[in-house]
């Protein structure tokens, strides 16, 4: 039977994808938009600024910034290397859509995608940004002309029948709408980590974002369970892979609640993942979802790394808790 012999998890944040330098910039659009605190409440940048603790000013210096930059890079390019060496057949990756291809009038609790390929689509002109933005946004998808990434149909397929088969109701999609290509956190494993490798794919889809049907934690941590042991009964002996994509806390970084993460991933402490309180897990750090998913489905297996650096880039204490893990 198959095997389930790698786990992933990466942040997907475009700090990731944009220059060094330009990290301080992130303040031009961190100041215009809309924000919720730790605590899961609406509120505003200036709100942050006022509220922001000591602890926040020392990152940003130029010095621990190129720091945190560095480290992100590193564990990137470790990632690349575990894909290129791990003789995958097929990855599963989950991942968010922040309605790049669903909406309200169609929002997919828990959707995969089961067909042939999957296309990256140049990013669209017009989209607002200033120019050092638009360069990091574009790098999760192609540059000029849409490409097809090949998609494991047959795994799809079979995860699809073995988690109904377990009660999860399976939204299901096997192409998507013309000019629409993958989102973000798709792309990013695409373009960002591949590197040209031809990879096949599954691509599960989590609302992480999106009231009113966000699965719960718990909810997250079984279907990872579910999808290990879907793996398990696929007949043939292919070598699989799953990937965590986003996270960790973010827009407003919570040192505590990547802590309380961290430490749950490490000591394989599936209670306090399943138990992470569910207003926390909003806007950005929602994204905590597809690891809590990937935690559940990496049980058997060690966790050789994880590295976490709490990516913060304004004075409001916006950013993102960057953080890269793997298990053999």
């Amino acid at each position: 039977m198959a095997k389930l012999v790698l786990g992933i998890g990466t942040s997907h944040t475009p700090m990731l994808n944009a220059q060094l330098q330009d990290w301080p910039r992130f303040v031009e659009r961190d100041r215009g938009r809309s924000h919720l605190d730790k605590e899961g409440r609406e509120t505003t940048y200036d709100n942050l600024v006022a509220r922001a603790g000591p602890q926040i000013a020392p990152y940003l210096t130029e010095e621990r910034m190129a720091e945190s930059h560095a480290t992100a890079t590193r564990c990137m390019a470790d990632i690349t290397s575990l894909l290129e060496s791990s003789r995958l057949d097929a990855l599963i990756v989950v991942g968010d859509d922040q309605k790049e291809l669903y909406f309200e009038n169609n929002q997919p609790s828990v959707l995969i995608y089961y067909g042939e390929t999957i296309r990256n689509v140049p990013r669209r002109p017009g989209q607002p940004g200033g120019d050092w933005y638009l360069r990091a946004a574009a790098r999760y998808y192609e540059e000029n002309v849409p490409r097809d990434f090949p998609v494991d149909s047959r795994l799809a397929r079979h995860l699809i029948e073995a988690l109904i088969d377990a009660d999860f109701d399976i939204a299901t999609a096997n192409a998507l709408a013309d000019g629409m290509g993958e989102g973000h956190a798709f792309g990013f494993v695409h373009k960002r980590l591949m590197n040209g490798l031809a990879l096949p794919i599954v691509p599960v889809f989590l609302n992480t974002y999106y009231p009113p049907n966000q699965p719960t934690p718990r909810r997250c941590y079984r279907l990872g369970q579910a999808i290990r042991r879907a793996v398990d009964s696929f007949a043939g002996d292919a070598r699989i892979g799953i990937i965590a994509s986003g996270g960790l806390s973010h827009f407003t970084v919570d040192e505590e609640l990547d802590g309380i993460v961290v430490k749950a991933l490490r000591e394989k402490d599936a209670a306090s993942l399943q138990a992470l309180p569910r207003n926390k897990l909003n806007s950005g750090s929602s994204e905590i979802r597809n690891w809590i998913c990937v935690a559940g489905a990496v049980e058997s297996l060690d966790l050789d790394w994880v590295v976490y650096r709490p990516g913060y880039r304004t004075p409001a204490g916006t950013g993102t808790g960057l953080c890269f893990a793997a298990w053999h």
